[in-house]
């Protein structure tokens, strides 16, 4: 594989993650009753941080020498992606 196809790759890789991310945070809610987008910018934002912290707890899982780093921070990062979703529905 070349390092074109392969950056290309990686690229409709996040564009895919960004794109599921906003439909599952309510992409065609605002469109059908002419809303702000603001809260789907910030749902997609809540779960890059659980996306971020899942990633850092697998990195623990995998990495032998900063496992306490990368699973204290992952927790850390899914606790706050829980606390915004908290925030967000009103329940906090």
């Amino acid at each position: 594989m070349n390092k074109l196809s392969s950056k290309a790759l990686t690229g409709f890789k996040y564009i895919y993650l960004v794109a599921f991310f906003t439909l599952l945070s309510g992409l065609f809610y605002p469109l059908i009753n002419n809303l702000a987008f603001d809260d789907v910018i910030i749902g997609v934002l809540v779960l890059f941080v659980g996306l971020a912290g899942g990633v850092l707890l697998y990195r623990a899982a995998t990495s032998e020498s900063k496992r306490a780093i990368f699973l204290g921070s992952g927790f850390i990062l899914m606790a706050i992606s829980l606390f915004y979703i908290f925030q967000f529905t009103g329940r906090a």
